[in-house]
């Protein structure tokens, strides 16, 4: 034992809230459904092969996920091609979204974000988790940090026991 008395934990007392944007992270599967592979060559959409491909497609497999509709070649597809898949999407699917994983989560995020209530944080001192072991958007950090940046007192990045600090409030200086 110690002379120097009890371990205290010093980040737990500091008074600190700690966000971490990865219990915000989608709990559901997220699947990729690329138009290319229901195009002629990858290419070009043909309105009747492309009808007759979704109609034979089992949209079960798709069961209560996230569907990203996208197409990964330089190809022209009409606005209804994504219409379309979407109204097959729908009994399936838990959402079916237009664009790829990255811009998924961006927008995700940016949902997310816009429900917080700010206000609950005037005043403190935020630590905002790094190191993700989920892919979160620089873009949710960025949208975190203007949302709150008015109400806290000091906004830092990374682990409570070693931080980057982003924002600090200045002290009122009292002239009386």
């Amino acid at each position: 034992m110690s002379s120097e008395g009890p371990l205290v934990n010093r980040v737990a007392n500091s008074g600190l809230i700690n966000l971490n944007l990865e219990d915000h992270f989608p709990t559901v599967d997220i699947i990729s459904f690329d138009l290319k592979d229901h195009l002629f060559q990858g290419l070009i959409l043909k309105e009747k092969d492309f009808r007759s491909s979704l109609k034979e497609l089992d949209w079960t497999s798709y069961d209560d996920k996230v569907l990203l509709v996208f197409c990964s070649t330089d190809a022209i597809i009409p606005v209804w091609a994504y219409m379309l898949v979407a109204a097959y999407a729908a009994p399936h699917a838990q959402q079916v979204y237009q664009g790829n994983q990255e811009s998924f989560l961006r927008d995700h995020y940016r949902n997310v974000i816009q429900t917080i209530d700010a206000s609950e944080f005037e005043g403190k001192r935020i630590v905002i988790k790094g190191c993700s072991n989920k892919p979160v958007p620089p873009a949710a950090y960025l949208e975190l940090t203007r949302k709150l940046q008015p109400y806290a007192q000091s906004i830092m990045y990374g682990e409570p026991c070693s931080t980057v600090p982003i924002f600090k409030r200045p002290r009122k200086i009292n002239r009386d």
